[in-house]
Formats: C-alpha cells, sequence, structure tokens
C-alpha cells in the first residue's frame, strides 16, 4: 500500500474510534461489496425505468424504497422514491416538488433547522420565513401561527424537523394540522427532515408521528447515520402525484428522468438493502433499544458529575454545558455555542461514553486544583501585605 493510503487510512481509522458527537453508526461491515469497486456502476434516471445503459442497482434500490414505503405506512401505489447522496439532497427534492406544486407559496421552518436547509431554498428560490425555537429545539408553534395569519392567503410549505440537529427535538404535525384547521388553509405542503430519526424512530415503541398516515406529501432520511455506511447516502420518498408532476422523458438514456441529479451512485442501495436484510423489523428494533439505553446512561453518568445533561423524549442525543475546546477536539463533539452533545449511535459503546466522563472529571480535577491554587495564593498576598 502506498505511503500516502496508508497515512489516510489509519488517521480515518483513529478518528473514528474516538468520535462522539456525530450521528454516523460505525458497527458496519460491508467487505462483501469490495468487487464492486472494480466496476463502474451508475443508476441514471428513474430507479422504476430501465436505461439503456444496464450497469445498475435499480433493482436493489426499489427494495430499499419499498421496505422503508412499507415502515412509513404507505404503499409503491401512492409513494415513490430513490436513493439520494444525503438528507440534504432529500430535503432539495421534497422542497423541489413543492414548489412545482404550489408556485406562490411560503416556506415556513424553525430556526433549528439544519444549515443546509437556508442553501436549498436558495437555490430554489423560495419564499420563506423563520419560526422562532422552543427551548428543546422544538418549533414554537405560537410564533408560527402569528406568521402564519399574516400569509394565510398564500400557499404554505411546512419544512417540520424530526429531530433536529443539535437537540433531537420533534416538530408535532398535530400541532401544525390545528393551525391549518384554524386558518382554513387548503393549499398547503408538509415535508419531514427526518434524517437522523427516520431510520429507527419508526421502530421505537412510543414513535412519534411523521409519516404518510398522517398526510404528510414528503420525507427525507440519511442512511448513513444509524444504519451506517461508508458513503454518505439516504432515500427520499414522495407522493407518487407529485413525482409525476417533475417527470420528463430523456430520450439519451431511454429513462424518466425524476431525480436531481442524473447520474446517481449505484453502490450505497447494496450497502442498504444488505443492512436491511441482515437486520429486518426485529434487528432495526433491538438496535433502537440498544441505542436508547445508552443514551440514557450516559445522561444520567454526566449529571452525577455535574454536567448538567439532558435529551428530549427517547433521544440518542444527549445535551449537556460544552467542556473544554480540548475535550471538544479530543472527542469530535458537536458544539453550537454554550452546549454541546455526544450521539449514541450504533457503534458507540459504553466503554467509549466511561473514557469520556473519564477525561471530563480529570478536567474537572485539574480546574478545581488551579482554583484552590489561586485562591492560596490571594490569601498569602493578603496575609503579606496587611
Amino acid at each position: 500500500m502506498e505511503n500516502w493510503i496508508k497515512s489516510t487510512y489509519n488517521r480515518i481509522q483513529k478518528n473514528t474510534e474516538t468520535f462522539l458527537g456525530y450521528p454516523l453508526a460505525k458497527d458496519f461491515k460491508y467487505d462483501q461489496f469490495a468487487p464492486f469497486l472494480n466496476l463502474c456502476i451508475n443508476n441514471v434516471g428513474d430507479p422504476e425505468n430501465n436505461s439503456t445503459l444496464a450497469i445498475d442497482t435499480k433493482e436493489i434500490e426499489l427494495k430499499v424504497v419499498r421496505f422503508f414505503s412499507k415502515v412509513l405506512q404507505a404503499t409503491p401505489e401512492d409513494v415513490w422514491g430513490y436513493v439520494t447522496n444525503g438528507g440534504t439532497e432529500g430535503n432539495l427534492y421534497g422542497l423541489y416538488v413543492a414548489r412545482e406544486a404550489f408556485s406562490n407559496a411560503t416556506v415556513y421552518y424553525s430556526e433549528s433547522t439544519h444549515y443546509s436547509v437556508k442553501k436549498n431554498l436558495h437555490l430554489l428560490q423560495l419564499p420563506n420565513v423563520v419560526i422562532r425555537s422552543q427551548e428543546n429545539g422544538e418549533m414554537d408553534y405560537e410564533d408560527l401561527e402569528s406568521v402564519l395569519i399574516l400569509h394565510r392567503d398564500k400557499p404554505a410549505i411546512f419544512f417540520l424537523n424530526i429531530g433536529t440537529t443539535m437537540t433531537e427535538a420533534v416538530d408535532q404535525i398535530d400541532e401544525i394540522k390545528k393551525i391549518i384547521k384554524k386558518y382554513a388553509i387548503k393549499n398547503y405542503y408538509i415535508h419531514c427532515d427526518a434524517a437522523f430519526l427516520g431510520s429507527f424512530a419508526p421502530f421505537v415503541d412510543e414513535k412519534p408521528k411523521f409519516d404518510f398516515s398522517n398526510d404528510i406529501d414528503s420525507i427525507s432520511i440519511s442512511g448513513h447515520k444509524f444504519i451506517g455506511s461508508p458513503i454518505p447516502c439516504g432515500l427520499v420518498l414522495v407522493k407518487r402525484k407529485h413525482r409525476n408532476r417533475i417527470a420528463n422523458s430523456v430520450s439519451y438514456v431511454d429513462t424518466m428522468d425524476t431525480t436531481i441529479t442524473g447520474s446517481r451512485n449505484g453502490l450505497t442501495p447494496l450497502f442498504l438493502w444488505s443492512f436491511i436484510e441482515q437486520f429486518g423489523i426485529e434487528g432495526l428494533q433491538k438496535r433502537a433499544k440498544e441505542a436508547q439505553k445508552l443514551a440514557r446512561y450516559t445522561e444520567h453518568e454526566l449529571n452525577k458529575i455535574g454536567q448538567n445533561a439532558w435529551r428530549n423524549k427517547d433521544a440518542l442525543t444527549v445535551v449537556f454545558d460544552s467542556p473544554s475546546k480540548e475535550i471538544i477536539k479530543q472527542f469530535q463533539l458537536a458544539t453550537d455555542g454554550n452546549i454541546s452533545h455526544l450521539i449514541c449511535v450504533p457503534g458507540i459503546t459504553k466503554e467509549n461514553i466511561d473514557n469520556f466522563i473519564v477525561a471530563l472529571q480529570q478536567e474537572q480535577t485539574v480546574k478545581k486544583l488551579v482554583i484552590e491554587d489561586d485562591e492560596t495564593s490571594t490569601k498569602k498576598n493578603l496575609f503579606i501585605h496587611s
């Protein structure tokens, strides 16, 4: 192995062992797909349509789409989807078809929404209003209502977070629907950004409302977060009527153009379907419960050492007062202002959490000794001068 390849691999492998702050499962193994790295794989165009370029994994891609359609309370007749490059592309697609459905709509999203959404809105040139967030990261419905009153004559696109970036807060569809009904808004579109929660929340005991049985229009899910993948990937599902509105036939590749990108990754559907076949629904339920158990343990242990930790209901994200820059860097913690978080994704172990707790305690001990030393020095100086 060439030196630069080896050194790059070793750096990433080392850093993979210590990161705690990002939703990236790290317990996967896809060695069996190594031979595919020597093939050109291209899922160009619509996953439901063959192309004259027959080096694809569309058949496998459709299996992934149908699995999540079923999990999210939809049928292939009503809902269409494809494997994306990640949550950002899924959100872009949802907003894109929403704009085509309602050309003069305004988008409403909370200040806790992922940073990429602002970029997507700019690309699509969509009018939008940022709504305040509650303390836990959930949308402030009173603020939404006060803003919506001023725009009730226009179609509305509600961009909802099913797990915010920093606190894993869930925007409540029932609250949104109350406002829609109260002001008799007839033309609206609901998109759910379930990048992290979409692949595990359906399998918890008290799952939040965010699937197609709740009359949503589209949903974006990441594949590399709770499931795990060496390549970022995801899934977008939309009501078929929205997909049909933007579909075009492309003679060059003899298929329908319905996706954001033309050429698409054909490797990631293999990873996702391999995972689904291995775990199934029961395995995903077990995986979710184990992750929740570790999150409860983490929250308890952090509070035990005075770290002021908390999490939203059943969340895998544990939020706490930001430690030193050294600790943040060592454990690659996501930080916003005076709070940081760690996420108990599969692949993170109790030992990883315990190592983090020990590092925090050591830092607290050093700070205490410094404070005591400063206080002692101050007393000595006062004694000398007196």
